[in-house]
């Protein structure tokens, strides 16, 4: 049986399938469009998953809809009308798109998926969110965590998965939402709300907490259980078209910063005083939920689950025995969930975990190039490259990295997920003192605060991080927990530099790893496993044999504003753009100095959109 899952119209759309409960493939449809966060209906993520099956639409059994568009067109009109005559403007903006689209979601899914005629399921949005955290992890019963902006009307979530059932026990409802405070401040402090939070959350090593009791006082009051209320005379998102208020801009001594000016330290503070209320109420329900269940397991989904740094606190804090995050924590995994829901909960069918793997797969669910279709490519556009030996390719590229190379590495199936697992990454050497602002600033064109986070081999992970519960679970296959770089590894700071504020602590040595060392000596890190993605693992260990270090930087393989590449084009267009010394595809190297002769061609530049 096969159940097709779809995810579209907020943001970050996208489609999974699944056959008897197993999961085939899953795919965002930014990374076949092109356009980041892409919200339309996934019909490009929908063909790869029935080309990845060899099937068509008339094979599908069911197909499962992410939430009920019925119940959020409800909310969102009680919303408009309590807030009447404010929001007239986000209203008549709003509205036709319902009326015209977003209302006749089965109809439109009848109209894309051509040649589908059978049942639509719709879960509510956090049982989706809720199947995808407990059904792809390895636990047999846990609780689950579910914390995001909003779905139909619940913002937070929690409850029991047990076997094939699934049971929310209790919600927090709109407007009270951590995500969406989260967000407040990400707007406030200049950066696009749905996108930039993880800039947020990067930037709060380099602030004070200066603003938490004012956070506390004022916007959230947060009880002990971890059920909150905001008082909404801070916020206009309700019926506005930006998330604060001139209250909130009063409350903290000004407008909100204009996107892509200067970064000052108030920014820094604000967002280190957001981390420290969000890490509290995540502790708060974590420590609730243990209580209320009783269950020594937690999963956690919804896009504050990719909150790593707050993971990793309840992870050190031991509140639960063991923790599994789903890695398409955002919308995109709601597509995962709900296929997996409508399998186990709305079909009844068994579900058996072994508590040791999950059911995910390394999250290597997109598609993948044979050496056939790269070599094609590369000789139709007269691209120089030289094709290594299957046995001979990590040692190559461990040498590449090990002489502080920067490279583009495009290898088996796409991630699905917002983080790069090593199969479309860029990656660099970890020891080096000047890439962390080599890759930001000339690969990356980005911000250059920005952390980037090291892979490490999992069996090495204990020698280069402090972190705890070893299980293998948390040894972070997703890039979805923070801890510290090893004591014996820090570098200690001097009197002098321990006086310095904000971006000025940027570019100091803080261990024998600086390029993934932040500021706070934390890191955001991704183990790497021989059985789920084999050649990674084996160019990290050779880098390990040569240098001594089991620690490479990998960073997601776009640049600022684009999606993550997804065919060897995407990854040779990203390539010229930037300063990469080498790209990767498969078995193929190609040498960013041998393509002089293509950089002066200017219609081969015209073709690939280079000038």
């Amino acid at each position: 049986m096969y159940i097709l899952g779809i995810s579209c119209f907020y943001h970050d759309s996208a489609a999974a399938l699944i056959k008897d409960g197993k999961i085939i493939a899953a795919a965002q449809e930014e990374r076949f469009s092109r356009k980041k966060h892409d919200a339309r209906f996934p019909v490009n993520a929908v063909n790869y998953c029935l080309k990845e099956a060899k099937i068509n639409i008339k094979d599908i059994d069911y197909v499962s809809f992410y939430d009920k568009p019925f119940i959020k067109f409800e909310r969102i009109l009680e919303t408009y009308l309590a807030y009447a005559p404010n929001g007239i403007a986000s209203f008549t903006k709003a509205i036709p798109l319902w009326l015209k689209e977003k209302l006749w979601i089965p109809d439109l899914i009848k109209n894309e998926l051509d040649g589908y005629d059978g049942k639509i399921i719709f879960p509510e949005h956090h049982e989706s969110h809720a199947a995808s955290a407990f059904y792809a992890s390895p636990f047999d019963e846990a609780a689950f965590a579910t914390l995001d902006g909003v779905g139909e009307w619940t913002t937070s979530s929690w409850g029991v998965g047990k076997g094939k059932e699934l049971d929310i026990w209790a919600e927090i409802k709109f407007p009270h939402s951590i995500g969406l405070l989260y967000s407040a401040f990400t707007y406030y402090t200049g950066f696009k709300v749905n996108s930039g939070e993880y800039k947020v959350m990067g930037l709060a090593p380099y602030g004070e907490s200066k603003y938490t009791k004012l956070i506390f006082d004022n916007i959230i009051d947060l009880k002990e259980d971890g059920s909150f209320k905001l008082d909404m005379t801070y916020f206009n998102y309700c019926a506005g078209l930006t998330m604060t208020s001139e209250k909130f801009h009063n409350l903290f001594g000004g407008p909100p910063r204009e996107s892509e000016s200067t970064l000052t330290q108030k920014e820094m503070d604000l967002a280190k005083s957001v981390q420290d209320v969000t890490e509290e109420v995540m502790m708060r329900i974590s420590r609730h939920i243990r209580k209320e269940t009783g269950m020594k397991n937690l999963t956690l989904a919804g896009g504050v689950a990719l909150n790593c740094v707050g993971n990793g606190k309840i992870l050190r804090e031991k509140i639960f025995d063991k923790i599994w995050i789903q890695p398409a924590a955002g919308d995109a995994g709601g597509a995962l969930g709900c296929a997996l829901y409508t399998w186990h909960k709305y079909l009844g069918n068994e579900r058996k975990a072994d508590n040791t793997k999950d059911f995910q797969y390394g999250s290597y669910l997109g598609p993948r190039f044979s050496d056939f279709e790269i070599e094609t490519f590369l000789k139709s556009k007269n691209i120089p490259f030289t094709k290594m030996e299957e046995s001979k390719k990590a040692e190559t590229v461990a040498e590449i990295l090990a002489t502080e190379n920067v490279v583009g590495w495009f290898s088996g199936r796409m991630e699905f997920g917002p983080r790069a697992l090593g199969g479309r990454s860029i990656i660099g050497d970890s020891r080096s003192p000047k890439m962390q602002e080599i890759m930001n600033l000339k690969i990356k064109f980005r911000e250059s605060f920005r952390p980037f986070a090291p892979s490490v081999l999992g069996d090495k992970v204990d020698d280069f991080f402090e972190i705890e519960n070893l299980e293998p679970y948390h040894t972070s296959p997703y890039m979805l927990l923070v801890a510290d770089v090893k004591k014996e590894l820090q570098r200690e700071m001097t009197a002098e530099q321990n006086k310095l504020f904000g971006i000025e602590k940027l570019n100091i040595i803080r261990s024998t790893m600086p390029a993934i060392t932040h500021v706070d000596y934390s890191a955001r890190i991704q183990t790497v496993h021989q059985e789920t993605n084999p050649e990674y693992y084996n160019l990290i260990n050779k880098f390990y044999e040569k240098t001594g270090c089991a620690v490479i930087i990998n960073t997601s393989f776009n640049v600022r504003g684009e999606p993550i590449v997804c065919t060897p084009e995407d990854a040779f267009r990203c390539f010229m753009r930037t300063n990469m010394d080498y790209l990767v595809l498969e078995n193929y190297l190609i040498d960013k100095k041998k393509q002089k002769d293509l950089e002066s061609d200017s219609d081969w530049k015209k073709e690939f959109e280079l000038d």
